[in-house]
């Protein structure tokens, strides 16, 4: 059960009315629990959304990439509310095959992913376990990206960690329909 709010519709701050229609126009009209819960602090809810949005939309990574790491770090930091928006939905849309998602939890253990994927993946696991990665498990991943991909892998690590340990402390419920 959250751990603060999750606000109904009559609830919802009137301020925030063009923000919320924003939040509601890509999921079909739904506000989903995470905008809920942070509507209890509008600013936050907005910079929120805005960060989101700009590393899963406005960045140069391929969508199979993008959902690989969110993906492992739902895994690493048992992140449920993540992994339910995730798997197996939204992967499968950026070509992500259940099977592979399962694969995530070990991902080190099998063959079921690309030279440039296993060394993004290892640098998630540092990323998210170490707050850092040694110049080894950087520079494997970097022989494969751009600069700025990598910046956007790292960005895309860090918020996406923010995103599971602030579900996670607050306690944020599962979504009735993912």
């Amino acid at each position: 059960m959250a751990r603060v709010p999750l606000l109904t519709d009559q609830q919802l701050p009137d301020d925030a009315s063009e923000l919320i229609e924003k939040m509601r126009a890509g999921r079909r009209g739904n506000l989903l629990n995470i905008y809920r819960m942070l509507l209890n602090a509008p600013p936050l809810a907005e910079a929120w959304f805005g960060q989101m949005n700009a590393v899963r939309w406005g960045t140069e990574l391929p969508g199979r990439l993008r959902e690989l790491v969110i993906i492992r770090i739902g895994y690493l930091l048992d992140a449920a509310y993540m992994l339910r928006q995730h798997v197996p939905k939204l992967a499968l849309a950026d070509g992500v095959s259940e099977a592979e998602c399962e694969a995530l939890k070990d991902w080190r253990t099998g063959d079921s992913f690309s030279d440039a994927e296993r060394a993004v993946l290892a640098y998630v696991d540092a990323v998210t376990k170490d707050a850092g990665a040694e110049d080894a498990i950087y520079d494997a991943a970097a022989a494969h990206f751009t600069d700025r991909q990598m910046v956007e892998i790292t960005v895309l690590i860090g918020a996406y960690n923010m995103h599971g340990r602030v579900m996670g402390a607050l306690r944020v419920d599962l979504e009735t329909d993912p």
